[in-house]
């Protein structure tokens, strides 16, 4: 990783689905760690996925010298990286319908997910998740928290 990328990870779970969840992300900028956690005391696994990318995404927007850098996404929900990076293109040409002509579920997050991913200049990655790679680790570790606090 060079000065100028920023790299982030992130990670959504949830104790039954639906059920108690958590998000967690961590922003590796400046030679520096910051992670950010939160949680819902009713919702999905995958609403917990993009809700931590979402919140990366926002912290990184918030902050004008962040914004412009190259960032690298590294998440281990196949469903957030193949949905940004594939899946979006039609559902939003087929009007917010799937192949088989269903509604796309968590659409109030995918609409946010690709504002805010058109403002940045993005590389996704898929991680093997519970690999031992240390901030997917860390992530896993603070989505746990935040689904035993909202339990």
């Amino acid at each position: 990783m060079n000065e100028n990328e920023i790299v982030i990870y992130t990670d959504g779970g949830c104790s039954g689905n639906p059920g108690p969840g958590g998000w967690a992300n961590v922003i590796l900028a400046e030679n520096q760690e910051f992670p950010q956690s939160g949680g819902e005391s009713l919702t999905t696994n995958n609403r917990m996925e993009l809700t931590a990318v979402i919140q990366a995404f926002s912290a990184i927007l918030s902050k004008p010298e962040w914004a412009c850098r190259q960032i690298t996404v590294c998440t281990d929900s196949q469903y957030v990286k193949n949905g940004i990076t594939q899946w979006i293109k039609n559902w939003k040409k087929n009007n917010w319908r799937t192949a088989s002509r269903q509604p796309v579920k968590n659409q109030d997050l995918w609409t946010k997910l690709d504002e805010l991913s058109g403002q940045l200049n993005l590389q996704w990655n898929w991680v093997k998740g519970h690999a031992g790679i240390k901030y997917n680790e860390l992530c896993d570790s603070l989505c746990g928290e935040q689904i035993k606090k909202h339990s």
